[in-house]
C-alpha cells in the first residue's frame, strides 16, 4: 500500500468513499446529512486538488483506492489564543473492503508525519458522537477530547426549555 497526495485522475474513486462516508451519516442523523449525497462536489474537489494548504492523500495499491484524508493546514492567530500551526483532519475514509487491516492506521501515521514535517503543533479533527466506529479508531490512534460541540434539537415536538 502506497499513500501518495491525490491526482485529479483519483476524483472517480474519491467520490464512490465520500458516498459511503455520507452514508454512514446519514443513516445515523438523517436529520442533517442527505440520503445519497456527498461533501464535495467534483468541481470542489477539483479546487481542492489545486489548494495547497488543503491536501488530500490517498491509500492506494494497483490503481485501486482504499482510503483517503482531506486535510487543511490551520494558523491560529487571535487576540486570546497562542499561534500555533494545526493540521485539520476535514475527513478520513476507509473503503468498506479495507476496515479492519490497518489502513486507517496507515493514512492517520502518514498525516502525523506530514503534520511533523510541516511545523504543526497538533492534529485536530470533528468526529460526530453518531459515529462510533470513528471514535473507537481515532482513540486507538492516540487523539483526545480537545473540546466538545453540543446541540439541543428545538424542533420535531419538544418545547426547547432549559431545565
Amino acid at each position: 500500500m502506497v499513500i501518495r497526495k491525490a491526482v485529479k485522475q483519483d476524483i472517480p474513486q474519491i467520490e464512490e468513499l465520500l458516498y459511503q462516508v455520507q452514508k454512514v451519516h446519514s443513516d445515523k442523523r438523517p436529520d442533517i446529512f442527505k440520503p445519497g449525497g456527498k461533501k464535495y462536489t467534483t468541481e470542489e474537489l477539483l479546487h481542492i486538488l489545486e489548494d495547497n494548504s488543503k491536501p488530500i492523500y490517498v491509500a492506494t495499491e494497483d490503481s485501486k483506492i482504499y482510503g483517503y484524508v482531506f486535510c487543511i493546514f490551520k494558523q491560529h492567530e487571535t487576540s486570546s489564543m497562542t499561534n500555533i500551526k494545526t493540521l485539520y483532519i476535514d475527513d478520513l475514509c476507509v473503503t468498506e473492503s479495507a476496515r479492519g487491516k490497518k489502513t486507517g492506521l496507515a493514512i492517520y501515521n502518514y498525516v502525523l508525519g506530514i503534520a511533523k514535517q510541516s511545523g504543526c503543533y497538533n492534529v485536530t479533527l470533528n468526529v460526530w458522537a453518531c459515529n462510533e466506529g470513528a471514535m473507537k479508531f481515532y482513540d486507538k490512534c492516540g487523539l483526545e477530547v480537545q473540546k466538545f460541540g453540543m446541540e439541543q434539537i428545538i424542533g420535531g415536538g419538544t418545547d426547547g426549555e432549559c431545565i
